[in-house]
């Protein structure tokens, strides 16, 4: 459930280029997450769980394999690294969350966040290319 506690080295790794993504802060991986955090993601996992039990009762067994078939699916499928990145729509439709108004939608504006970086095209073209290492589009820390 929690994440580990511990700080990843990356030598030789994407994100060593300091002038273009940032000094890499430790604090989010020293420190968990908020206790109502994780209990509301512990509390989704379970009705997830209980939903897939009470569809393999009502339904047999392959609906429930059928559905985590099309969500991996869902959850690969982006569009081409650049500019916008994906919505993931499919995914959210297949599990319900276009029907949820959550936090994120009125509060997490990605424009308005600290860790905010805007699109560097030359970098994209960069990678593309071969002639740089990291994300093609490192909006975020």
């Amino acid at each position: 459930m929690e994440d580990s506690k511990t700080i990843a080295h990356e030598i030789g790794g994407v994100r060593n280029d300091a002038f273009r993504f940032g000094l890499h802060g430790v604090k989010s991986d020293i420190v968990g997450s908020h206790p109502l955090e994780s209990a509301y993601h512990y509390t989704k996992v379970r009705q997830e769980e209980m939903k897939r039990k009470i569809l393999a009762n009502t339904y047999g067994s392959a609906l429930p394999m059928k559905l985590e078939l099309d969500r991996q699916i869902l959850s690969r499928f982006q569009r081409p690294p650049g500019a916008i990145p994906s919505s993931m729509v499919g995914l959210e439709s297949l599990t319900g969350g276009l029907e949820d108004f959550a936090f994120e939608d009125y509060l997490n504006d990605p424009k308005d966040s600290e860790s905010f970086r805007p699109v560097d095209m030359h970098h994209g073209v960069e990678v593309r290319l071969g002639l740089s290492k990291g994300p093609v589009c490192p909006s975020f820390i």
